[in-house]
């Protein structure tokens, strides 16, 4: 994964190339949901993007990602397309950086998908991912009743730390961090309190996450594994 990275930092001074067929997909329609209001993507517009291959060079395009089906959308004329998914092809959009990862959680369970790098470091990294949630409006669940008032699409952000392939959830909630966390609990509710350390702010969290791994750093006796201790298995 550090390699990557670096790839995504030199990108400015690598050539553009015109995105190949070879990596992309036939999308057979779009995706449209008229009895919802909201967006099931990130950005309604295709923005300009970089699109890395680590095998052959950087691409120029013009993208959307498209969080209900988990897929970087491309349009040519009156095609639709979207960019092949694999652990060699990465994205930029802005300032998110998008890969392409077949991770696990604690129990095993695949957990595949475009998760946005948010910090990166030797021993670990933090994840967002954006999924949906469709909420039906009121008289949407009273069988039989004939209004037309939408539903709604909520745009959802969910944090995880990942080591070696493996993912955890990182909880928002102070007492359930706390829990995660429970052998520097004490340390990290006085690091909360006297850092006034917002835990749904990204950069707070950030800090948070280092914090336990500084803790867990200066005991010779602990594992050097974030996931080590922890109660969440997700």
């Amino acid at each position: 994964m550090k390699t990557i990275v670096l790839l995504f930092l030199t990108v400015s001074s690598i050539s553009f190339a015109q995105l190949p067929k070879n990596l992309l997909n036939d999308i057979q329609k779009d995706y449209t949901y008229s009895e919802y209001t909201g967006s099931i993507y990130m950005n309604l517009s295709y923005k300009e993007s970089s699109v890395i291959h680590e095998k052959s060079t950087t691409y120029h395009a013009k993208l959307r990602y498209n969080i209900h089906e988990d897929a970087m959308e491309y349009k040519e004329k009156s095609n639709l397309y979207e960019l092949i998914k694999n652990q060699t092809t990465h994205v930029r959009i802005d300032d998110n950086y998008f890969y392409y990862c077949d991770f696990k959680n604690q129990r095993g369970h695949n957990k595949s998908g475009y998760y946005i790098l948010v910090e990166l470091t030797n021993l670990y990294s933090i994840y967002k991912k954006i999924t949906l949630s469709m909420e039906n409006s009121v008289n949407q669940r009273v069988i039989g009743n004939a209004s037309n008032e939408p539903g709604k699409i909520v745009q959802n952000i969910t944090y995880y730390i990942e080591e070696e392939g493996v993912i955890m959830e990182l909880p928002l909630n102070k007492k359930e961090m706390l829990a995660t966390f429970s052998d520097k609990e004490n340390e990290l509710k006085e690091y909360l309190k006297k850092e006034k350390i917002r835990l749904k702010k990204e950069e707070d969290l950030i800090r948070f996450v280092a914090r336990y791994n500084a803790l867990k750093s200066s005991n010779p006796n602990s594992s050097n594994s974030l996931l080590t201790n922890t109660l969440r298995g997700n």
